[in-house]
């Protein structure tokens, strides 16, 4: 019974029904070739002999679907795509006898339409995954009493406790506490943003440190998260679907090929002629033009670490003119490092200050305190070590008492900043950068500035996508406006738009495709998802990027290196011109062999030949493809700050 039930399953479920039909179809039409060397009853037209040839089974299985639905889409929409131009080559092929070549051209399309599919269930699974990321509890609090409760029954007004580490599950205003929150999820800061009283929170983002008691100012339903999750919904339905070149060309030549068949039989009264004239009119050089090329293109691009997940993606990428990017985790590294060290005090020079503080730091969970931290390779331990979540840290270190904090938390401890520094930490700000204010045994005693870290070779990478054909660049970040001009203009890039939420970067796209302006999207969280699915193609960070981003875009850069940006632009718009070659080379053949087929110097035997011939040079002409290489700057990993 069970095994009745497998191939029940197996035989309504359209993908496993295509996966079995795809994998009889192979073994059969190799048989095929080896019994009949790809066009042995040509000539003969289709005849008893013809039944027994294995390359009916790819027929049956693989051609037929494909045949009906190209003509159910053409009665009900009028529209004629390649799968006409493929069905025509099958009946005709059929038709002279040549079996073979009818059932290579269904397998390759059904296994190329099997892969694209998959694709597609792949990026329906990552919307999925971002439910996931939703908590299903929270802890909510009434009359000073605690009790969990599922996330979808809190209400507009109710208070909800958020201890450290956990997701805070919706959008409101904090009440007590004091903590840092990592909103990159949502926004894409690189640095944690330090919550009290009176602030501002998101669903979906992270509490670090501190508990805090947070009002909801919405109901879940509508939380910043859930929106995030109806834009990718809502940009995966309604993104414009790509119109292939083949497709484009099989609109022109199946309407030219029965016109030119039809018109030769009636003059010439021979039924052959016309017949001829279909076959080498669609042959399998014409099918195979995208295809191969893609295929190649394709795999040279994923040997250097760089995974395009459909044929529309390589071809659309070939014709982009403007290009997005996120900042953080894209253009930047997307984690904090010290920038400058001011000292204020004559006792300690920069270098002391940020030795006593990496010390003071050592145990820190904080990633500015990390950060400093990291910054001094031989540190000293601290004696005395405490956190005070949300405002700073105090330690003793080689005898010396130390804290590290908001310039509000020292001050509320009695030290006193000069108006001057006072004014040099907010220009600090102001430019994007995070401070980690200083005091020394009761003093203030200077600041560490913190920021993100441009990417090696930034401006350079921006510079060789102008030189490949990008004529314009946008920088789109949910990041402070000060730090995403600083990033742009160390990176070259001209236009810049910050303080962007998710829904904010989708306008921001969907005005450029909405201009039919093909534009292509950079990024690497959740927060660029919908985004990336928006865009004609988007492109995502693989090695530290959010699974969610990834399954949205249509091209992966594996490694995390945006040097192999010039060298994908570059490979797909060869990869578009060896198409274009393909398909005048093909049509090139077509139409010689055509006027042979007219006048009778060309019969069905040599008019099959015609299909090997264009296929032979069609997959050579594409296989130039993997001989393609990248500036060798690209062909290893980049090197991090």
């Amino acid at each position: 019974m069970k095994s009745v039930a497998l191939i029940k399953g197996v035989f309504t479920d359209e993908t496993s029904r295509t996966v079995v039909f795809c994998a009889v179809s192979l073994p059969a039409l190799v048989w095929s070739f080896m019994m009949n060397g790809g066009h042995s009853h040509a000539g003969h037209g289709f005849t008893l002999a013809t039944l027994s040839d294995p390359a009916w089974l790819s027929i049956v299985l693989c051609g037929v679907p494909i045949i009906v639905f190209a003509f159910r889409k053409f009665l009900k929409t009028g529209s004629i795509r390649a799968g006409m131009l493929v069905s025509v080559a099958m009946i005709a092929s059929v038709g002279i006898g040549e079996i073979f070549a009818a059932g290579e051209v269904a397998f390759i399309m059904t296994l190329g339409e099997m892969l694209e599919a998959h694709t597609l269930r792949k990026a329906r699974a990552g919307i999925k995954a971002l439910l996931h990321l939703e908590p299903k509890q929270a802890c909510r609090v009434r009359k000073g009493s605690e009790e969990m409760v599922d996330v979808d029954s809190l209400a507009a007004g109710d208070v909800v406790r958020v201890r450290p580490g956990e997701m805070i599950a919706v959008d409101g205003v904090v009440l007590t506490g004091n903590t840092s929150v990592d909103q990159a999820i949502i926004t894409g800061e690189s640095l944690p943003v330090d919550k009290a009283a009176g602030d501002s929170v998101m669903a979906g983002t992270i509490n670090r440190f501190g508990s805090m008691d947070v009002r909801a100012v919405k109901a879940p339903a509508e939380s910043t998260l859930k929106r995030i999750t109806r834009l990718i919904e809502m940009a995966q339905n309604n993104k414009a679907k790509v119109v292939r070149l083949a497709d484009r060309w099989a609109s022109f030549l199946v309407p030219a090929a029965f016109v030119t068949a039809l018109a030769v039989w009636l003059v010439t009264g021979e039924l052959i002629r016309g017949v001829t004239i279909l076959v080498v009119f669609c042959p399998c050089a014409l099918v195979l033009a995208t295809p191969t090329a893609v295929m190649a293109g394709m795999a040279n691009l994923s040997r250097y670490g760089v995974l395009v997940k459909s044929g529309e993606a390589i071809e659309e990428m070939g014709r982009i003119k403007t290009m997005a990017f996120d900042k953080t985790g894209t253009l930047t590294y997307g984690r904090p490092s010290v920038a400058s060290v001011v000292s204020v005090t004559p006792e300690y020079t920069p270098d002391a200050l940020l030795r006593l503080a990496a010390g003071a730091e050592a145990r820190s969970e904080h990633p500015l305190g990390k950060a400093i931290a990291g910054a001094v390779s031989d540190a000293p331990s601290p004696a005395f070590f405490k956190m005070v979540p949300g405002q700073g840290v105090e330690a003793d270190v080689d005898g010396v008492r130390i804290a590290l904090g908001t310039t509000a938390w020292l001050t509320s401890r009695g030290s006193v900043v000069a108006e001057e520094d006072r004014m040099r930490i907010e220009e600090a700000r102001e430019s994007g950068q995070a401070i980690v204010a200083a005091e020394i045994n009761g003093g203030f005693a200077g600041w560490i500035a913190l920021s993100d870290t441009l990417r090696d070779d930034a401006r350079t990478i921006i510079d060789a996508l102008r030189r490949s054909g990008i004529r314009k660049m946008l920088l789109l970040t949910g990041d402070h406006s000060a730090a995403a001009h600083r990033m742009a203009a160390e990176a070259g890039i001209d236009d810049v738009e910050a303080n962007l939420l998710p829904e904010d970067k989708v306008s921001r796209v969907l005005s450029h495709v909405d201009e039919s302006e093909a534009i292509s999207m950079v990024g690497d969280g959740v927060n660029d998802a919908a985004a990336l699915k928006t865009a004609t193609v988007g492109i995502a960070m693989g090695g530290m990027g959010s699974d969610i981003a990834v399954e949205a875009a249509d091209i992966v850069l594996m490694r995390d290196d945006i040097r192999l940006l010039p060298y994908l632009v570059i490979m797909s718009r060869r990869t578009l011109a060896n198409i274009r070659v393909n398909i005048g080379a093909s049509l090139l053949i077509n139409g010689c062999a055509i006027l042979l087929a007219a006048t009778g110097r060309l019969g069905p035997a040599l008019g099959a030949l015609v299909h090997n011939a264009g296929s032979l040079f069609v997959v050579a002409h594409a296989a130039m493809l993997l001989r393609c290489k990248p500036a060798r700057s690209v062909t290893s990993p980049a090197p991090r700050a």
